[in-house]
């Protein structure tokens, strides 16, 4: 590849990079607070989602697995844990080989809540959509997939 390509390759990266980066966490901040706005029970702490919406896509998982899955220490993991099985989110199931391994569970409800939330963020979303461009739509659209590979690539580096 020339030294040229090379370089506007670089640039557009670097573009690309800091466009997302400036952007995503304005958006994700945005649905956060109309969410929180529109659920009938108090949302859950960032920490707490975030372990919740893991166990519930992980059905089975360890708190270890959880623990280095998101980047956290296994007791902050655990503390985090107990106020979701008092809130009757999670539960815990003992590992029958191993007595010292609990497996986490998302309960009914907390199925329930996460297909609320995901529910009113999509409303949000597809409000703000429906204001824009059909060319940004389209543009929107196709990007999905790279974003989809984006997210996958950084949580496998993350890990």
């Amino acid at each position: 590849m020339p030294e040229s390509s090379r370089a506007l390759q670089s640039q557009s990266i670097d573009r690309v990079a800091t466009g997302l980066a400036a952007s995503l966490p304005v958006l994700n901040r945005c649905v956060e607070r109309r969410i929180g706005g529109q659920l009938p029970y108090p949302k859950l702490p960032e920490a707490q989602l975030a372990l919740l919406q893991y166990v519930a896509e992980h059905d089975g998982v360890s708190v270890r697995q959880v623990a280095d899955a998101l980047l956290m220490k296994p007791n902050n993991v655990s503390a985090l844990v107990t106020h979701l099985t008092e809130a009757g989110l999670v539960e815990r199931h003992q590992d029958h080989v191993d007595k010292r391994v609990v497996h986490l569970r998302a309960t009914a409800l907390a199925h329930q809540r996460i297909g609320q939330a995901r529910g009113v963020a999509a409303q949000q979303i597809a409000s703000a959509l429906c204001t824009l461009t059909e060319g940004d739509l389209a543009a929107l659209g196709s990007a999905l997939h790279a974003l989809e590979a984006l997210t996958r690539q950084l949580r496998n580096n993350a890990a």
